[in-house]
């Protein structure tokens, strides 16, 4: 006999998440791992002691990591994911009739901590980790990659000269005819001025008659915005810390640069930082190593070997490296020759 299924919405019922969430779900298995209470005492300074309750910290922190295992930026859309998920809700203590805080309220938390906190709770959650014996810290992977900045290619505007450059200024006046002005330039004024040189900007210049004979050519000339822009002479009103930076392949964006370290053991996120994305990798390396060093030193870690691709390459961090007795495993640059006379190479 055929079936069909009738919904009919029923006044009262008996639900309960815990009964609904499996046993082996990885956001059960969290919650019965993952303790966060220290975040209490760690908070309690940036709130003051009458008005309206604040979102939970505990929740505030557990929306974040939600955000960032489901891939997710956008704070709104964080909400309406986690309001559609069973098992999200009970990682995050709420019931199934329970409204979830609105999502400027987690824009604004997140205002409301300084960096130094969330550095705190990263170093927190990081020393929980190698207390249940996941992180070695013997063996650190390090690797970069860019973060997409909220401002568009098409609000850059030109940097105001200094000092006498109108007449390239003008010259390059085109380039900065952008299909969308900012509604608020963010930017301090120091952030408008050309700091670049003569010799830097003439160099722009050839580069610029360049991009305009083969721009047609060229992956990502066709997209929207496609168009030859410099740091040196170009910033961004909405984000003025916001860099110009392409990868192969790909047109100009606004990024920043996301720098990450990992434990060779169980990959283990052992240090993150975000940097203007003009800089090359090789400039971060040693920064990088004094913190994630002191983060293992502080755990009672030796940290023994780098792992890291070429663009972490140049003499001078492999000297650096070697000072602090940590053997580098990062291949030269191609152009790389070899050293002189009778010099091994391993």
């Amino acid at each position: 006999m055929q079936g069909k299924k009738v919904y009919s919405e029923k006044l009262f019922s008996n639900f309960q998440l815990s009964q609904r969430v499996p046993r082996n779900n990885f956001y059960r298995r969290l919650k019965e791992v993952l303790n966060l209470s220290f975040l209490y005492k760690t908070t309690e300074v940036y709130y003051g002691s009458c008005g309206q309750k604040s979102i939970d910290p505990v929740v505030f922190f557990k929306l974040c990591l939600v955000g960032y295992l489901e891939n997710i930026i956008s704070d709104r859309k964080i909400i309406e994911h986690c309001s559609m998920r069973l098992d999200i809700l009970f990682f995050l203590g709420f019931d199934i009739d329970e409204d979830l805080p609105w999502h400027s309220t987690l824009s604004r938390t997140r205002q409301l901590f300084p960096e130094s906190l969330f550095e705190s709770v990263f170093e927190k959650v990081l020393a929980m980790c190698i207390e249940k014996g996941m992180v070695a810290g013997h063996t650190q992977a390090i690797d970069s990659a860019p973060v997409k900045a909220n401002a568009s290619m098409d609000s850059v505007e030109l940097k105001v000269p200094e000092e006498k450059l109108e007449e390239y200024i003008r010259k390059a006046r085109y380039l900065s005819s952008p299909d969308r002005k900012a509604k608020q330039n963010r930017a301090s004024d120091k952030q408008q001025v050309v700091t670049a040189s003569n010799r830097e900007l003439k160099a722009l210049q050839s580069r610029t008659k360049n991009w305009q004979k083969t721009q047609d050519q060229r992956p990502g000339a066709g997209n929207k915005g496609a168009k030859y822009t410099s740091n040196k002479t170009h910033y961004s009103p909405t984000d003025p810390d916001a860099r110009i930076s392409v990868k192969p392949g790909k047109a100009r964006k606004l990024n920043y640069l996301s720098q990450l370290g990992v434990d060779s053991a169980n990959h283990v996120i052992t240090h993150i930082q975000a940097d203007f994305a003009d800089k090359k990798d090789s400039q971060c390396l040693q920064p990088i190593t004094r913190q994630l060093k002191r983060k293992l030193w502080k755990q009672g870690l030796h940290w023994q070997n780098l792992l890291a691709d070429t663009g972490y390459s140049s003499g001078e961090n492999y000297a650096f490296l070697e000072q602090l007795g940590i053997t580098a495993y990062i291949p030269p640059h191609g152009t790389y020759k070899g050293g002189p006379e009778n010099f091994t190479y391993i």
